[in-house]
């Protein structure tokens, strides 16, 4: 059985940066929390917390110490608060994520009704639509953005992890009811590029495995796009979650990962695979 890797598989910069910043903290003995999971990967939560950093929900869980923001940022309030209480705060804030934070502020300020193309309840979301100074509207799909009332200037935001596809569909309808449109791409290209290998995989093999947290929009998005293509398709968070039938009389297997999937778990995947193969063959 073949098996083929996406190149671009698992962590991303962003991700890559806030983990190990993660890890380099929970070295120093330091009381440290994250607020919110540091990524969207149980796996890499709990390890951290085997190391001794929490995961709080909101920021009256801790009194002293530091507090790690997560990689997908965190809402404006937060930011002040963590600071005002005299944390040590290290911020771990995706820079991309930091760049759409920023541009929905630049376009409040200068008086533009404000767009985020995104998920309403993920946390990147939730932090971005804090940054405005007046309501945010945010919509998920093309027909949400066929409901918006009529605007003279709007600026238009994307959520990091968002599909172009769904982001220029939007564009396209806003087009029709505003008079001045500007726009920002803040989609991460880690994420275009994931997406790009995943439907070009997905083509080519007659099995397609998406490792990644179940929490995870970029991850989930990848699972669907492979899905459309290749009806085997399965998204797995843990090599536990393998079933052997799925690679009956199949020669070939794509694998790719989210973002916030950790190169181990894609090796353990890829050795289980192997043992269902050798198993077939003795």
């Amino acid at each position: 059985m073949e098996i083929i890797i996406a190149k671009h598989a698992g962590f991303c910069f962003g991700v890559k940066r806030a983990t190990l910043l993660a890890f380099e903290k929970a070295a120093d003995g330091v009381a440290t929390s994250t607020l919110g999971p540091i990524i969207h990967s149980p796996q890499v939560v709990q390890r951290l917390e085997e190391k001794g950093v929490s995961v709080v929900n909101n920021l009256s869980q801790i009194e002293k110490g530091r507090v790690i923001l997560r990689s997908h940022g965190v809402t404006a309030t937060e930011m002040k608060e963590a600071h005002e209480k005299g944390l040590e705060v290290v911020d771990a804030t995706c820079p991309f994520v930091r760049k759409a934070q920023s541009y929905v502020k630049l376009l409040s300020d200068e008086g533009y009704d404000v767009l985020v193309v995104g998920d309403r309840d993920h946390p990147e979301v939730e932090g971005i639509v804090s940054y405005a100074g007046r309501e945010v509207v945010v919509v998920a799909s093309v027909e949400e953005a066929r409901s918006l009332r009529r605007m003279k200037r709007l600026g238009v935001v994307a959520q990091t992890t968002q599909s172009y596809e769904t982001l220029e569909a939007v564009v396209e309808v806003c087009l029709a009811k505003v008079q001045e449109l500007r726009v920002f791409n803040t989609i991460c290209d880690a994420t275009s590029v994931r997406q790009d290998e995943a439907k070009i995989l997905a083509k080519q093999v007659e099995c397609m495995i998406v490792i990644g947290g179940y929490n995870s929009a970029n991850t989930r998005r990848l699972a669907e796009i492979c899905l459309e293509l290749r009806h085997n398709t399965h998204h797995v968070e843990t090599v536990d979650q393998l079933s052997e039938e799925w690679f009956n009389n199949v020669k070939s297997v794509g694998i790719t990962a989210g973002a916030s999937t950790p190169k181990w778990l894609i090796d353990e995947v890829v050795e289980r695979i192997k043992a269902f193969d050798r198993d077939k063959k003795d």
